[in-house]
């Protein structure tokens, strides 16, 4: 039996630019994802999937597809152009989440999303220290009890190695990989159901990639959270995703299996990708 849908994008767009006729009424007039005529930029284009709960899913592309747009829509940093998104664990996942008040998309932003962004100063405020950077997550989804938070926020960062002497320094003085554990502390302080990671193991040294790739394992197996996991690196994708989509000037161009993706590629683009980063 199919698991229930946790995450549901409908026919997303995200435009910069008013658009114009030329490239409203017929997206092969774009050069790539660029109207020639208005300038317009079509970052996202019709974007369709649907993600089962528990699943990790992978997105790649070259710089410029489409992922990061993508993300910020899905964590409602911004407001797309067109198009439908569902939550599983909101409504029964019938009310599209676009449509709803700016007080609704807070609690799902506290409640039922997690974000982990590449650069780490998107994701943490840097002069605050490591245990109010947890807490203010805490402190969003309505938790008022200190005792409970310090618990909290003590167990998170001894679960992603962060020594407990630590807790009261800002993350200005932390280590790449130590700020990109501490935003994942973050992301999941509530127990969201998704969790969105876009990037997070780019500029870290390899020793440092393995312990943060690690972690987002770990959290996976022992909470079967829903992931969608964005990366240029192949073999990020490989470990962490059952299915990946490859996104290129805005559009998902193949998706399936990630080992299918990336053994037996179909589309030409993808076929280039993968034989670049072998």
């Amino acid at each position: 039996m199919d698991k229930p849908f946790a995450l549901e994008l409908d026919g997303l767009v995200v435009r910069y630019g008013k658009g114009c006729p030329l490239c409203t009424d017929s997206a092969q007039a774009l050069q790539r994802n660029r109207c020639p005529r208005c300038g317009s930029i079509w970052a996202v284009r019709d974007i369709s999937l649907r993600v089962r709960e528990g699943e990790i899913l992978g997105v790649v592309g070259e710089s410029g597809s489409g992922k990061s747009t993508l993300m910020r829509a899905l964590y409602l940093d911004s407001q797309p152009t067109a198009g439908g998104y569902y939550l599983g664990r909101y409504h029964d996942g019938k009310t599209n989440i676009y449509s709803i008040s700016l007080q609704q998309r807070k609690y799902i932003r506290s409640h039922l999303l997690g974000m982990v962004y590449q650069n780490p100063h998107l994701g943490l405020r840097m002069f605050f220290s490591a245990g109010a950077n947890v807490a203010e997550k805490l402190i969003a989804a309505g938790n008022r009890n200190v005792r409970s938070m310090m618990n909290r926020t003590g167990t998170l960062l001894e679960h992603i190695e962060v020594p407990l002497g630590r807790l009261k320094e800002p993350p200005v003085n932390f280590s790449g990989g130590m700020q990109q554990r501490l935003q994942i502390a973050k992301a999941v302080a509530n127990n969201p159901p998704v969790l969105l990671l876009d990037e997070v193991t780019t500029g870290l040294d390899l020793s440092v990639q393995a312990r943060v790739l690690d972690l987002v394992k770990r959290i996976q197996r022992e909470f079967g959270v829903t992931m969608i996991v964005v990366s240029h690196d192949l073999a990020v994708v490989r470990m962490l995703a059952g299915r990946t989509v490859v996104m290129l000037d805005g559009r998902i161009i193949e998706q399936g299996i990630t080992d299918q993706i990336l053994e037996d590629p179909r589309h030409i683009y993808t076929q280039t990708l993968v034989n670049s980063l072998l």
